[in-house]
């Protein structure tokens, strides 16, 4: 970009050619005054406010900063007599059409147009006559669960209608009436319920003034917040950075931290369900079951039976009658010891957690075909994709701000295909979509491949540079054709066609998948095949790229780097490697066995045998997650000892024998891995709630009284003890995470992190061709469970127990489980939307509510996995894909039952 200088009152500074004056003068802190500016924005619709207006020579009249361009040599004033009297009008008459209420106003204190008019000394309206006055008719909309639409106090700056169309591509609200009629409003007079808003508070947070504002239990202002601490969201894999605001000792708000992860943006959860961290149900002391009823213990007392149940076990079983979770939800430090205390204290490699459960299949696959099993490029590059294929992940909900770039890539010129057997939010912006039948994804990646390599589209150079064992992957890819894979897929042949055309003749062309690639007993032939479509074309170690599973909590990524899996120490260092083993044992001054251990299904397997004689679970609640939910209550049950660490008492922890109260992230320090490897602080807000602790304090308190030596005095500690270990992280420390984190591999502290993998070649050397062939679900419908379910997330929940069940908005907008039904299925069945029904599978039932929508296939239904009451798992499928070991969770039969017709016949 071509380098220009330009003078700003007086000194020079230089700049691109492209910035606008207002971005070089913010940038090198020459404070202009501005109520409609956001850099995401398109300056093109803005200037609204004018108060960014100054003064440049040789031009008559003053200029927006905004909108205007820099020039080679440009002269500016930015604060001359005539710039701030302007200033001071502009400000008189946005204020005569605005409530001086600042006495009694919450954004006072926070509201930049009451800090202008401080600034500008305006006292107010330039003519008393037009005073605003309470009498006018204005709107207040308080339908939204999270915040409030107040017109009185619009100052119609724009900037919630842009970042509503701009950023989140909504368009949940907009201008209506002109001149001094004009008003923010949702489209044909409806109210904020009855829009399609998202409820994302992206509005909310960037209004100037209290137009949007947060709905709160308690009266805050910003003169009451005590601090803002800059953290990682504790929701899903994207990693979003927010600002914690903290009032005494409890989180009274949340506001996005603007990062090369995130932007600006955050979801619902993010911005409004904060409420579970100081929420009065918390776990707040230890539990101990005694003859069948917890009581309130002291630490001490807790960690006594810990450690003697520990020992006398070893003693009496060994090592193996050992196993432990780690968690998804918590820090790389507190999993880092989690396994740490697994491997080294009770001797076995008996340590998994949820990513068996998502991802396993993703570990897999990508390592086997390219080397690494990680999401190959990064969050901000999807901005600039020219083809993203979206498969088995409804991003829109599940991953939202993703799902906002995606959407802003599509408004940039983007194409984009999408396939998945509902028709998901983001399935009705796509140029092509691609309905397939559940556990058909092998056939469909078949059939795309079969037309790349029939009509040439294939990037001949990469794959005779970077690949192997091509030739027996176009012999393989001849059988599926179009038609062959159409009638497997129930897709039309033609739609698999332009599907594959558009992706291979995009210069950048980004995969984005989740759950719905990897649950299925052919989960890792479906992440294989997915890694043959990207190295077919080309579309490996290049920006806005490569092959990006994504990772449904926020430290799924983490917790498999630290180690939180059978096979692998940190940093994926096999434990049956013996250098990698001697390693360890030297490190840890601990022999480590040399067995790979048991996956989660297989220990809840050997637990329900007797076999697993103590468990400890930390964060994890399987009697939710896990399959076929009521083996896993009799495998628990029949567990000898269980620990559970938790924040809330889970499913889970109702069985337990010992339940330990951690903290939230809000209340430790500590790291998250995001999806795109960038491994982002954690920092704590408050102390913790009641006698509750970190994680990783609870672990060490425990591994001391068994023998280890080492006291971390922090959470810096456990992470400077690991990334010694772990390669991937060798070159990160504290102070290198602070300002926007680093991605890994980052191998010294010299190195910069890596934005994209592969640059040069995939990590194996050559990128891996597995060839797979379609194989049909285990599991399909008959007539005696006719219906094929699968499962998913939905953007208002995530874990009910623990987290956004706790908040009341989202509840009222979700309080049950339900069931997706086509509105066929349901006239055949004689059901109505709304009504209870019961649904039965060969493992369980459940009543659950019906939901009619087009939105499902003819004969497939859909089931959240959120809910405790009606739990989807309950139904579902404990059937292992042999590699990964990875449960077919979206593919199980079942059959539908009307309840009213019991109580008639009762």
């Amino acid at each position: 970009m071509k380098k220009i200088t330009i003078n700003i009152n007086g000194k020079d500074f230089v700049a691109e050619e492209t910035d606008s004056i207002l971005k070089v003068c913010l940038e090198n802190d020459i404070d202009i005054p501005n109520l409609c500016f956001h850099p995401d924005l398109d300056i093109k619709y803005g200037s609204s406010c004018r108060l960014c207006i100054v003064e440049i020579e040789g031009r008559k009249g003053l200029i927006p900063s905004c909108s205007t361009m820099v020039s080679e040599g440009m002269k500016v004033l930015t604060h001359s007599q005539e710039v701030v009297s302007a200033r001071k009008v502009m400000l008189e008459l946005i204020i005569e059409n605005h409530p001086l209420d600042c006495l009694t106003c919450e954004k006072s204190g926070a509201c930049k147009l009451q800090d202008y008019c401080y600034e500008y000394d305006v006292k107010g309206p330039i003519d008393i006559q037009h005073t605003f006055s309470l009498e006018e008719e204005y709107d207040i909309d308080d339908t939204n669960q999270f915040y409030i639409k107040d017109d009185s106090k619009c100052i119609q700056c724009g900037l919630c209608v842009r970042a509503c169309a701009e950023l989140q591509c909504i368009n949940a609200i907009g201008f209506v009436n002109r001149s001094g009629e004009q008003r923010v409003s949702v489209p044909f007079g409806k109210t904020l319920a009855e829009s399609d808003c998202v409820s994302c508070g992206t509005c909310v947070s960037l209004c100037p003034v209290n137009a949007l504002s947060p709905k709160q239990t308690k009266k805050i202002r910003k003169w009451d917040i005590e601090k803002h601490v800059k953290t990682t969201c504790a929701y899903c894999g994207v990693g979003c950075q927010l600002s914690l605001l903290v009032k005494g000792n409890e989180v009274v708000g949340v506001e996005p931290s603007y990062s090369s992860t995130n932007k600006d943006l955050l979801c619902v959860k993010g911005k409004f369900a904060y409420g579970f961290i100081n929420h009065s149900d918390r776990l707040k002391k230890p539990l101990i079951r005694k003859n069948g009823i917890f009581e309130e213990a002291s630490w001490e007392e807790a960690y006594d039976l810990i450690v003697n149940k520990v020992k006398a076990l070893k003693k009496d079983y060994g090592n193996e009658s050992f196993a432990g979770l780690a968690s998804a939800r918590a820090t790389n430090e507190d999993n880092y010891l989690f396994q740490k205390f697994i491997r080294a204290y009770l001797g076995n490699n008996n340590v998994d957690h949820c990513a068996r459960l998502c991802h396993a299949s993703t570990v897999a696959g990508l390592a086997a075909t390219l080397g690494s099993a990680a999401m190959t490029n990064s969050n901000l590059e999807i901005l600039d994709s020219d083809a993203i294929f979206i498969v088995g992940s409804n991003t829109t909900e599940n991953h939202p701000v993703l799902g906002a770039f995606v959407k802003q890539a599509k408004n940039k010129g983007a194409q984009l295909i999408v396939a998945d057997p509902r028709k998901i939010p983001i399935a009705h912006k796509a140029d092509i979509y691609l309905p397939i039948r559940p556990g058909t994804n092998v056939a469909l990646f078949n059939g795309m491949m079969n037309v790349i390599i029939e009509e040439n589209l294939q990037d001949n150079q990469y794959i005779e540079s970077f690949t192997e064992n091509y030739e027996e992957l176009k012999l393989m890819m001849k059988a599926y054709t179009p038609e062959f894979v159409g009638s497997i897929c129930g897709v039309e042949p033609e739609q698999i066609r332009k599907a594959a055309r558009i992706y291979a003749k995009a210069e950048k062309a980004s995969i984005l998948y989740s759950m719905g690639v990897t649950q299925h007993t052919t989960g890792t032939q479906g992440v294989m095949s997915l890694s043959n479509l990207a190295l077919l074309t080309g579309n490996i170690g290049k920006e806005s790229a490569g092959i990006n599973p994504l990772r449904g909590q926020n430290n799924v990524q983490g917790a498999c780097d630290m180690g939180g899996l059978p096979g692998d120490y940190p940093g994926y260092q096999k434990v049956y490697h013996e250098p990698a083993r001697l390693k360890f044992e030297k490190a840890w001054g601990k022999e480590l066995s040399p067995t790979a251990g048991l996956t989660v299904t297989e220990i809840l397997n050997e637990s329900g045998k007797g076999n697993i004689k103590f468990l400890y679970i930390m964060g994890e609640n399987p009697m939710l997650s896990d399959p076929d939910i009521n083996h896993v209550e009799e495998a628990l049950r029949n567990t000898e000892f269980l620990v559970v660490q938790d924040i809330f008492m889970t499913e889970t922890a109702e069985l337990a024998d010992v339940v330990l109260p951690a903290t939230t992230f809000a209340e430790k320090n500590g790291t998250f891995t995001n999806s795109e490897r960038r491994v982002q602080r954690v920092r704590k807000a408050i102390d913790p709630i009641g006698e509750s602790k970190p994680d990783w304090v609870i672990l060490m308190e425990i591994m001391n009284r068994l023998g280890m030596e080492e006291i971390y005095s922090d959470a810096e500690s456990i992470f400077d003890e690991m990334r010694q270990l772990t390669p991937q992280y060798a070159g990160m420390t504290y102070k290198r995470l602070e300002d926007t984190g680093l991605q890994w591999p980052c191998i010294d502290e010299t190195h910069i992190g890596t934005k994209y993998l592969h640059k040069y070649h995939p990590v194996r050397g050559k990128g891996l061709f597995k060839a797979c062939e379609y194989v049909e679900s285990a599991e399909d419908p008959d007539s005696e469970y006719p219906y094929l379910l699968t499962t998913g997330r939905i953007l208002y929940h995530y874990h009910t127990r623990t987290m956004t069940g706790r908040v009341q908005g989202l509840n009222n907008l979700f309080p049950s489980s339900f069931i997706e039904i086509n509105p066929t299925t349901a006239s055949r069945l004689n059901i109505k939307d709304g009504e209870l029904i019961r649904a039965v599978s060969r493992r369980g039932s459940i009543e659950t509510t019906a939901v009619i929508t087009e939105d499902i296939q003819e004969d497939i239904v859909f089931i959240p996995f959120h809910f405790g009451d009606g739990a989807a798992n309950y139904l579902t499928s404990s059937v292992l894909d042999p590699i990964a070991k990875i449960p077919e969770l979206k593919v199980s039969a079942i059959r539908i039952e009307k309840i009213s017709d019991e109580k008639i016949a009762q």
